[in-house]
C-alpha cells in the first residue's frame, strides 16, 4: 500500500468533517441573525403587547404592536402619535412577584426578548396618544367638551371611545403647559385610562420625559384580523398653532 493511499481520509472521516463544517456554518448564521435582531430591536423596531383597555378602540387588550424607535429620533414626535413609554415613576401599580421559572424557560425567554420576538417587558411600559408637545398649553375643556391646545379646540371623536351620549373629551379638568423635553399623553378610552391627568400630583406633574419614550407605535401585527397601520389622526391637530 502506498503512503498516499494510507494517508487519504476515509469516507467516514470526510462525513465527520463535513458535518462539523455544517454545524459551524449554522452556528455562524444563528449568531449573525441574533445580532441583527438585537440591533433592530434596540435601534429600529420593537414589539409590545397591549395589557390594558386604556387605548380601546384603537388598540385592544393583547394586541401585538410594532414600535418605530428610529424615525422619531430624526423627525421628533407629532400630536396624535401613539407612543410606548417606560413608566416615569408612579404610573403603574407594583407587579406581584411571580414564581421563579425553570432555568431553561428563563434562558429561552431571555433569548426571545433579546431578538425582539418576545415582549415580556410590556408590563413595564404604557401606551398613550400624544396630545401636548413641549411648550403646548393644553386645557380641558371648552363649552363643547373639547380639549384646546394653544387655544385651538381639537375634535377627537374619530378615535375616542366614549360612553353613549357622552361627547366630553375628559371628565377630569386640567390646565397645563408642557415642559421642555416632555409630553402630555392621554388614552383614547378616556374613562378607563390612568394617563397624564391622573398623575398631576406626582413630582413629574403627569408629564412624560421624552427620554422615557421608546418610540411610535405604527403597526398592529396580531391578531391577524386586526393587522394594519395605527392611525395617528394627525389631521385632528391641523389647526393647532405653535406654542408661544
Amino acid at each position: 500500500m502506498s503512503s498516499e493511499s494510507a494517508s487519504a481520509p476515509t469516507p467516514t472521516a470526510k462525513r465527520g468533517r463535513g458535518f462539523l463544517i455544517f454545524l459551524r456554518d449554522v452556528l455562524v448564521i444563528v449568531v449573525i441573525a441574533a445580532l441583527v435582531s438585537f440591533v433592530v430591536k434596540t435601534f429600529v423596531v420593537r414589539s409590545f403587547y397591549i395589557p390594558s383597555a386604556s387605548m380601546e378602540r384603537t388598540l385592544l387588550v393583547n394586541d401585538r404592536i410594532l414600535v418605530d424607535e428610529l424615525t422619531p429620533r430624526w423627525t421628533d414626535y407629532e400630536r396624535g402619535d401613539v407612543v410606548v413609554f417606560k413608566d416615569p415613576g408612579g404610573w403603574l401599580d407594583p407587579v406581584p412577584a411571580t414564581p421563579a421559572q425553570p432555568p431553561l424557560v428563563q434562558a429561552v425567554d431571555w433569548v426571545l426578548n433579546l431578538v425582539g420576538i418576545s415582549a415580556s417587558d410590556s408590563q413595564d411600559h404604557l401606551v398613550k396618544r400624544v396630545i401636548g408637545l413641549p411648550g403646548d398649553h393644553v386645557v380641558c375643556c371648552n363649552a363643547l367638551g373639547q380639549i384646546t391646545v394653544n387655544g385651538a379646540p381639537i375634535d377627537e371623536l374619530d378615535y375616542l371611545n366614549l360612553p353613549a351620549g357622552d361627547t366630553s373629551a375628559s371628565n377630569t379638568p386640567f390646565d397645563v403647559t408642557v415642559p421642555d423635553d416632555s409630553l402630555w399623553l392621554l388614552g383614547d378610552n378616556r374613562d378607563r385610562s390612568r394617563d397624564s391627568r391622573a398623575h398631576q400630583e406626582l413630582p413629574s406633574g403627569g408629564f412624560v420625559p421624552l427620554e422615557n419614550v421608546v418610540g411610535k407605535a405604527f403597526l398592529t401585527t396580531w391578531p391577524l384580523n386586526r393587522f394594519g397601520l395605527i392611525d395617528g389622526h394627525h389631521d385632528t391637530f391641523n389647526g393647532v398653532p405653535d406654542p408661544e
